[in-house]
């Protein structure tokens, strides 16, 4: 009787005082499933993390407003040797590389050079506009009717030029034992002091040592100097080039291209790649898996077991041999003198105040991806130091050639952005050139050959592309180059000679790049 009672009070304050039965059954419900979703939260945020916060993607990556311009993805960069080149072509890559562009890549490291640029030097070339390419920049001799069957209508052409003397002890030092000019002479003052002593114009490479820029333009640098004759080769560059950057002034030709393209800020940021050591050299020598490479990117040719000499080049000069050296440079010191003149005229129209300003944030800028991407302050080091194998730069010349680590522990997006801004040129042509030519699987590859065979056959044109990337190209079994007629032209009207450095076509053997 007593334990009934006591149950029958207890359901009164239950259901009486305290509320019904049910509702306590879906209060227990609701925080059953509360604290479920709060496990599941947890579990969720731990698998699926968001993406992690870059440098690259904060307001800075982008600059100052550019207003409503629309950014230039047709672009020809002629990259003229020793000018800082190879850090703008780094840009391009950049450039390109993120936003799925297709480049004009060369069939091996450059396009032809030293021969005038043919359009069939291009991978994958099949005609003009048979196939749209954005970008074109590798080491080219510039032939612009033939840039023009590769390059659509609205290419903004641009390129970049050195003083003389500075460009002069650049290559001195890195073709010392390619030209043969520079070879004989005891050092770069030696050479100054009476060019024409160890300068014969039928020797091959030896237009490494004489108005260099004046050959990459694609015009007769063995020509005599005369104002008529320059005025005529500045008046076909403006023609078609709409800019011409200084190396002296590289920051403020940065942001001149800025603007010129309508580019964000972080595509001109740069670190200076493809630069020599200053100080003398205790080693030297080309070796290992890149000896080929390096050759090809040189346009030099290299025999098994080739070594370079230790001996670091004397490149000291004396003010006397500075003059004689623009004077035997007469016609790249013409080019410089009147380009530079326009490049500060382009400034006075930007506005000085506002150079300043947009060379102080792109500074800024670069020292903070410096200091995010790179190891040791950001300072360049030297090859053998570099971990990576894969960014180590490629040896050529008497001078070493120093390249970056990256700062261990970046998350995946900053770590792909800071390694594009350090690989070397040849690596990262290779980088690119497997994404636009996707190595056929064997079963394919099998196919194909199947398939060349039967258009050979028929006396079909086909393109072999074969494993060591030479690019050889075949038509009905011969390799073709392209040979030049006697009083044949350049694109700028001047005559080609007949020499060593001029094309030849080559039957059944394989086509050498060199």
């Amino acid at each position: 009787m007593f334990f009934r009672r006591r149950a029958r009070m207890l359901r009164w304050l239950v259901c009486g005082r305290l509320g019904p039965v049910w509702m306590w059954k879906a209060l227990l419900l609701f925080a059953a499933i509360a604290f479920a979703g709060q496990l599941l939260g947890v579990i969720f945020n731990k698998g699926v993390q968001p993406a992690a916060h870059s440098i690259f993607s904060s307001p800075d990556a982008q600059g100052p407003s550019l207003g409503s311009c629309q950014p230039h993805t047709h672009i020809m960069f002629l990259k003229t040797h020793k000018t800082a080149s190879s850090t703008v072509l780094n840009m391009l890559y950049r450039f390109g590389e993120e936003r799925n562009l297709r480049f004009a890549l060369p069939l091996g490291y450059q396009l032809g050079y030293p021969l005038p640029f043919n359009a069939h030097r291009v991978k994958g070339y099949r005609g003009p506009r048979a196939i749209e390419f954005h970008i074109m920049g590798n080491h080219m001799r510039f032939n612009k009717l033939e840039v023009e069957k590769v390059m659509p209508a609205d290419t903004f052409y641009f390129s970049i030029i050195r003083d003389p003397v500075a460009l002069a002890e650049s290559s001195f030092a890195y073709f010392k034992e390619v030209a043969p000019a520079f070879r004989k002479a005891k050092g770069l003052g030696d050479f100054a002091d009476d060019p024409r002593k160890y300068y014969d114009p039928r020797l091959r490479n030896n237009h490494y040592s004489r108005n260099l820029l004046w050959f990459d333009f694609g015009m007769d640098h063995n020509a005599n100097f005369s104002m008529a004759l320059a005025q005529r080769g500045e008046a076909m560059i403006r023609r078609t080039f709409k800019l011409i950057l200084v190396s002296e002034y590289f920051d403020q030709s940065m942001i001149l291209l800025r603007h010129a393209l309508c580019w964000p800020l972080d595509a001109v940021v740069s670190f200076s790649l493809n630069a020599r050591q200053q100080k003398p050299i205790s080693t030297g020598g080309m070796s290992g898996n890149w000896v080929g490479k390096a050759a090809a990117a040189a346009a030099i040719g290299v025999r098994a077991g080739y070594s370079q000499p230790k001996t670091p080049p004397n490149l000291s000069l004396t003010e006397d041999q500075r003059e004689k050296l623009r004077q035997w440079n007469a016609l790249d010191w013409y080019l410089y003198k009147v380009f530079n003149r326009t490049f500060w005229e382009e400034i006075d129209r930007f506005g000085r105040a506002q150079m300043e300003q947009e060379m102080t944030l792109l500074r800024m800028r670069r020292e903070d991806l410096a200091r995010v991407c790179l190891r040791d302050g950001g300072k360049p080091v030297e090859a053998q130091r570099i971990r990576d194998k894969n960014i180590r730069p490629y040896q050529s010349g008497l001078v070493k050639i120093l390249g970056y680590e990256l700062q261990p522990g970046l998350d995946n997006i900053t770590m792909m952005a800071c390694l594009r801004m350090i690989r070397p040129e040849i690596q990262y042509k290779d980088v690119l050139d497997t994404k636009q030519f996707p190595r056929v699987p064997a079963v394919q590859a099998q196919s194909g050959q199947l398939s060349q065979g039967l258009m050979a056959a028929a006396g079909g044109t086909f393109l072999r592309q074969d494993s060591s990337r030479t690019g050889e190209k075949v038509v009905r079994g011969e390799a073709v180059g392209r040979t030049l007629e006697e009083g044949e032209k350049d694109w700028d009207g001047s005559r080609l000679m007949r020499s060593n450095q001029t094309d030849t076509t080559t039957r059944k053997r394989k086509v050498e790049i060199v």
